[in-house]
């Protein structure tokens, strides 16, 4: 029963035991990826923002709600 749960896990790990291992550890140290240290660091190693990152033009928007009018 607990090995059906964490066969995907062991799937991933084997395929690629490096990647697993970082993501595993920034989640477990809770480290955002978009922030320095570890942006530039990516950086240097030639990563690619994810598609969901905000890129520099977006981070100036204010963050929280908008106002709208409703007619």
């Amino acid at each position: 029963m607990f090995v059906d749960e964490l066969t995907p896990f062991m799937r991933e790990l084997a395929r690629q035991p490096v990647a697993f291992c970082g993501g595993f550890f920034s989640g477990l140290f809770r480290l955002d990826l978009t922030e320095d240290p570890v942006r530039s660091w990516l950086n240097k190693q030639g990563a690619t923002p994810a598609a969901g990152a905000p890129d520099s033009a977006n981070s100036a928007a204010p963050k929280g709600p908008k106002s709208i009018d409703i007619e």
